[in-house]
């Protein structure tokens, strides 16, 4: 499967640290090397990056690992193929555009013979099953409100109903954002913290890399930070529950929801 970061801030930040550890995972300390994905949100647009190439080994990954881009929604995904070819169009994280902003989606996991009906509004562009969980989601979004942008209260309620739908297809831990907030949903692994003031020293799990974040952030900063795994070994990370979606807004936690997954129920 792959593996899933996000970023969401106070304030713009850039996710060099966190993107230094996680991006040894493809092909170093883990063999996610299918490919890489990181999207920076700039208000309703987005920066996006997609390389078949290992994040290992690809001269985009170098980039963003040694030039601190600062934004307040940062997504991004290193890919271990289940579903579709190493091809670029099957990399996350998949952008589109609705109610004139980007959204951006990246998932882990593997929906086992999923195919929702979709009306050609939002169609995939490459065969995997993520990006078809994706157009589903926006497609129903659309339906459910129209023309009239919801509020981020409302996508959360509807992410909360069709996510634990989904997830009975299979293994669903995805991070959504549209450059106001971050969403994420979590069947298996997945892993949150939030770094406030006063901040402390962070050291890397997958190489020798230690930052004292106190050195380099202001009061009014604060960080909340998603991936697969936890990416330090000296902080306290909080694993997601199967069937938990938290909404973050200003590098905190806004809500929480617990959704029952019945082949999960049924299973236990």
């Amino acid at each position: 499967m792959c593996e899933l970061l996000g970023m969401n801030c106070a304030t713009p930040t850039d996710i060099t640290f966190s993107f230094k550890g996680f991006s040894q995972r493809a092909g170093i300390t883990s063999d996610h090397a299918d490919g890489f994905g990181i999207a920076f949100f700039e208000q309703k647009a987005c920066r996006l990056f997609i390389d078949c190439q290992s994040a290992v080994h690809s001269p985009l990954a170098d980039f963003i690992r040694n030039y601190p881009i600062k934004s307040r929604n940062v997504i991004a995904h290193i890919r271990k193929a289940t579903q579709g070819k190493i091809e670029l169009e099957n990399n996350h994280p998949f952008m589109r555009e609705l109610w004139g902003r980007h959204w951006i989606f990246a998932h882990n996991g593997d929906l086992k013979e999923y195919w929702p009906q979709l009306c050609g509004q939002f169609m995939p562009v490459g065969t995997t099953d993520s990006e078809r969980a994706y157009c589903y989601i926006l497609q129903e979004l659309r339906y459910r409100f129209g023309k009239d942008e919801p509020s981020l209260q409302q996508i959360f309620d509807f992410l909360a109903e069709v996510s634990p739908k989904i997830a009975e297809y299979g293994t669903f831990n995805f991070i959504l954002s549209n450059g106001q907030a971050l969403f994420s949903y979590a069947t298996t692994n997945l892993h949150w913290i939030v770094r406030e003031w006063p901040f402390q020293q962070a050291h890397l799990v997958d190489m020798d890399v230690e930052i004292d974040f106190s050195q380099v952030t202001k009061p009014e900063d604060r960080v909340a930070v998603v991936a697969t795994a936890p990416l330090t070994d000296n902080e306290v990370w909080q694993k997601y529950q199967p069937g938990e979606l938290i909404w973050f807004q200003d590098g905190k936690v806004q809500q929480i929801a617990h959704t029952t997954i019945q082949r999960l129920v049924n299973a236990s």
